[in-house]
């Protein structure tokens, strides 16, 4: 979002940067709280409409009062009522309810009814770049489509921190702080994940209380949200500040920040913070301040890209001590199933009536437990395909190819990049952007050069010079995102070459466009090629139309209609239209009489029309057959094919 900068107001954020509070106490900053969230409930614990509403209230309140204490200036409103541009008059947004989409959500199915392509509603632009606060899961909702790394790793944060980055800002001020540690015992679902933990997980844990109440100990509290940890600080713009006891790894991200956006991933409002959790937020509020005007740089938009920490977690599954864990598992399933389908049939002999619960064991079907190879083939995917069941194999494998490793496309996909395999070179080294920019500019292995740099960047130069300038000019700022696509960016503003995620959308548009201009221009016509064809998109909405036009060189003609006793080819005009679309009857002149056959044929220039119905968007492909003749010869059949757009 585009804004002039007002000396006035940087004075006054640089003073609330720096730790200072006016005579009042306050931090002179204007804060849009944006509410709508409730307190006390929960998936399973619904309120009605009035208990909703009122819950909603309360926390609105809880949250004003506490910003008006801290900040000069506060403003609250409900999420149904906010827009984007509402935040460029406040130094920091906080957001802790729905907001209105500016883009729906698309849900593509096929004939089936099965939901083949799916994409969240958009709720910010993707240029955004007000200061914000997200509270719980909030930071997931608003930031998700636009590419933040505050997704949603698992809703089951607590009410509890570990693991804080002390020397943090938002622990220093400039609300006076203090952090009372005391050692808890370490979350047991943690211990799911020591493979991920560098040495022994230890038994207990320093943690820190944010909160006075939360869901394990409050039926129906509100529950937190922590962000995947992979590749969350492998970027300049982002950065750790806290996790917190939740269901997943210890350094699974509560407080963190990227770019402009700031995730308190801990639920509660104001009336269930602990004072210390108070300041320490109304801090993070003043923290965040300063990043307005600095949106995201690196974009992470498929929430379930692997990174290289991903090779962790299948090693450890490629072992029989997870393989084992699991048929156990289906083991005692089943044990537990035939238990009460056993109670259930006992029960129902007895003439008892049975919950639902109890009717659906009827029918228990206890389930095999799955084979080693089926287990690999389901949890290793592609590496399973080479090792197959060699136990053995699989970290030997894991560990010599961990530097070629490449997990850009799919979700949680890691394959071998043989390019950068066979170069020696790790694909997060800057060695290999100079090894692929040298064999363009000798003219050697291009085709794999060419690949590496569209696979490791976002650039889309043509000419080897391109190439070299960039990486000459940006070479000390170069760093490299797995989170973020497995690229190579640039520390910088997002405007540099190098971190425009949209870059090649936009190069293919452009020669898409330019294309579609030349399709759209009649070229010159001659004894050898008689017919020049051209063909465009016209009209909007209701009125979009394909437009054929058609030269014919002087003294040739081509066929609309051809008599039974012709032996000519008639002019076709095809179209291939994406979903949605229609296409309605062409369009087309009178033609000219030829013959006493019945034959019609078109001299000079002829426009024909075919109207597309409906209210479909995509591409689109048009096919024009035709054949000429003069009054010695005709040539053979002809077909052109154009690519449209229809928007």
């Amino acid at each position: 979002m585009k804004r002039l900068t007002i000396l006035l107001g940087c004075a006054l954020l640089a003073g609330c940067a720096s730790g200072g509070l006016n005579a009042e106490g306050k931090a002179e900053l204007k804060v849009l709280y944006v509410g709508g969230n409730p307190d006390y409930e929960s998936f399973l614990q619904k309120k009605t409409p009035e208990e909703h509403a009122a819950s909603v209230k309360e926390r609105m309140e809880a949250f004003g009062e506490f910003l008006r204490e801290r900040f000069d200036s506060v403003a609250v409103i409900e999420g149904s009522a906010y827009k984007p541009e509402l935040s460029e008059g406040y130094d920091v947004t906080v957001f802790d309810g729905k907001i209105p989409a500016i883009k729906p959500a698309v849900r593509e199915t096929d004939a089936e009814g099965n939901i083949v392509r799916y994409v969240r509603p958009q709720l910010l632009p993707e240029d955004f770049d007000c200061a914000a606060v997200t509270i719980g899961s909030v930071g997931e909702d608003v930031g998700r489509a636009i590419g933040s790394k505050n997704d949603w790793y698992c809703l089951c944060l607590d009410a509890q921190a570990h693991h804080m980055v002390e020397d943090h800002p938002i622990f220093k001020g400039p609300f006076r702080t203090k952090l009372t540690l005391e050692k808890c015992p370490t979350p047991e679902d943690a211990f799911h994940y020591t493979y991920y933990y560098d040495g022994p997980m230890p038994d207990s844990i320093m943690m820190w209380r944010v909160q006075t109440k939360g869901y394990k100990t409050d039926e129906g509290f509100p529950i937190g949200m922590v962000s995947r940890p992979w590749g969350y600080t492998d970027s300049p713009d982002a950065e750790y500040i806290s996790s917190g006891v939740c269901a997943k790894t210890l350094d699974a991200v509560a407080i963190g920040r990227h770019g402009n956006f700031l995730t308190w991933g801990f639920a509660a409002s104001p009336a269930y913070l602990t004072e210390e959790a108070k300041a320490v937020l109304a801090n993070a509020i003043c923290y965040i301040a300063r990043f307005k005007g600095k949106g995201m740089l690196v974009r992470k938009y498929n929430d379930r890209i692997a990174t290289r920490e991903y090779l962790r977690e299948l090693t450890y599954l490629a072992s029989m001590e997870p393989y084992e864990e699991r048929v156990g598992w289906t083991e005692e399933a089943n044990r537990e199933g035939a238990e009460k389908q056993a109670a259930a049939r006992a029960k129902k002999a007895r003439g008892e009536k049975l919950s639902d619960e109890e009717a659906y064991y009827l029918n228990f079907k206890p389930q095999r437990p799955m084979t080693l190879e089926e287990y690999l083939k389901r949890y290793e995917k592609e590496a399973f395909e080479v090792l197959g069941t060699d136990l053995e194999a699989y970290p030997k494998y894991y560990a010599e190819n961990r530097d070629y490793f490449y997990g850009g496309e799919g979700m949680y996909v890691m394959t071998v990049d043989e390019d950068c395999k066979a170069w020696g070179i790790a694909n997060n080294d800057i060695r290999l952007l100079e090894k692929a920019v040298s064999c363009l500019e000798q003219g050697q292995e291009v085709e794999r050069a060419e690949r590496v740099l569209r696979r490791y960047t976002l650039c889309t130069f043509t000419r080897p010079e391109e190439w070299r300038q960039w990486l000459d000019t940006y070479r000390d700022k170069i760093f490299f995102t797995e989170s973020g696509g497995w690229f190579f960016m640039v520390d910088g503003p997002a405007s540099l070459p190098g971190n425009d995620y949209h870059a090649r959308e936009k190069a293919a548009k452009e020669a898409s466009a330019e294309a579609e201009r030349k399709q759209a221009e009649l070229g010159e016509t001659s004894q050898a090629e008689p017919v020049a064809v051209a063909a465009r998109m016209v009209g909007q909405g209701d009125s979009r139309a394909i437009e054929v036009r058609m030269r014919i060189h002087p003294g040739f003609h081509v066929y609309r209609q051809v008599g039974a006793s012709d032996p000519y080819i008639p002019l076709t005009v095809e179209a291939s239209l994406p979903e949605g679309c229609t296409a309605g009857e062409l369009i087309a002149p009178a033609p000219q009489q030829s013959g006493s056959a019945g034959t019609t044929v078109y001299e000079n220039e002829v426009t024909l029309t075919l109207p597309v119905k409906g209210n479909g968007t995509g591409t689109a492909t048009c096919t024009v057959g035709w054949q000429s003749c003069d009054d010695h010869v005709c040539t053979p059949p002809q077909t052109r094919e154009f690519t449209l757009r229809i928007e």
